[in-house]
């Protein structure tokens, strides 16, 4: 049975939990992933997250750009652009082929967790990949120009709008995907993985079942946080954390999960900043800059919680 429960969302917490992978028993991971940044494009069902997840446990992930297939041709976007079409969300032939046959089984009535678990299986896949929640739910970011979906204000607009606020349509009614509070209820460790707090951990947390149980956990929970000497690795986590929590130390990572943390892992260019910080601290290397760095992660993040 699964033991290690991970919150993940996609690039940063892909690498991570790759490397968990790869120095424990795969079985033994069930990852939790974000589908707040769902969407649709040109008529399919993409799960970025999800994918990000998926890619870079069956090593087909592109290294080099940080998300999408390695070896990617891009002519179908290509001739829907030519033709009309949005291109704005960038979608190669490979990963088509996985968002075709993911929207044709949804269309069917199977729900998100099973489509996802097929999918799993057929690249190879050992870990347990669930979404969140096989209900709807989307993030949408407030900003002085309106609020807008998530990967609409990340893609298409570049993150440019400096962010008031978070919200999650349809988290009132959303239920925890099948397998997740059994997977809680027999861990023996909780992650969360480095991912931006706001918009890839907190829709993950939004679904009431899964926030209920991380509040009755029994075992520790340890987040890695993923910020690196007060900046962001990649995307706005910095900007975010600056805005919404007034500063990028890791006191104001462990803000957006107040009351779930038992631990903070660090990265050693921020063990200088760890005033206020109200959970016990685990400095290392975080920067996962290949796939040496992301299994060190994982060893020192498994050696700390043990």
């Amino acid at each position: 049975m699964p033991r290690i429960v991970v919150l993940s969302g996609g690039v940063g917490g892909g690498r991570f939990v790759r490397g968990l992978a790869e120095v424990v028993d795969p079985a033994e991971l069930t990852v939790i992933g974000n589908v707040g940044d769902d969407l649709e494009v040109l008529g399919l069902h993409v799960s970025p997250d999800l994918d990000s997840i998926l890619y870079g446990l069956a090593d087909l992930g592109d290294e080099e750009r940080g998300w999408g297939r390695a070896d990617e041709t891009w002519h179908a976007l290509e001739e829907a652009a030519r033709l009309g079409g949005d291109a704005w969300f960038r979608l190669g032939d490979r990963d088509i082929g996985l968002h075709l046959v993911r929207t044709d089984a949804l269309r069917r009535g199977e729900p998100l967790s099973a489509v996802t678990g097929r999918l799993a299986d057929a690249l190879g896949v050992r870990v347990r990949l669930l979404p969140a929640t096989d209900d709807r739910l989307r993030t949408w970011i407030q900003t002085a120009a309106g609020d807008f979906p998530l990967q609409e204000w990340f893609v298409a607009r570049r993150h440019r709008d400096e962010v008031d606020g978070v919200r999650f349509e349809g988290a009132e009614t959303a239920r925890a995907a099948p397998g997740i509070l059994a997977a809680f209820g027999d861990a023996r460790l909780i992650l969360i993985a480095p991912s931006n707090p706001y918009i890839s951990i907190w829709p993950i947390l939004a679904v009431r079942e899964i926030r209920d149980s991380l509040e009755r956990r029994a075992v520790p929970c340890v987040a890695v946080s993923p910020i690196v000497g007060g900046k962001a690795v990649k995307g706005p986590a910095d900007r975010m954390l600056a805005r919404l929590a007034g500063g990028t130390a890791p006191a104001h990572v462990t803000q957006c999960y107040e009351g779930l943390l038992d631990a903070l892992v660090i990265d050693e260019a921020d063990a200088g900043s760890v005033d206020g910080l109200a959970v016990r601290t685990i400095v290392t290397r975080t920067l996962m800059t290949d796939a040496p760095a992301g299994r060190a992660l994982a060893e020192a993040v498994l050696a700390s919680a043990s």
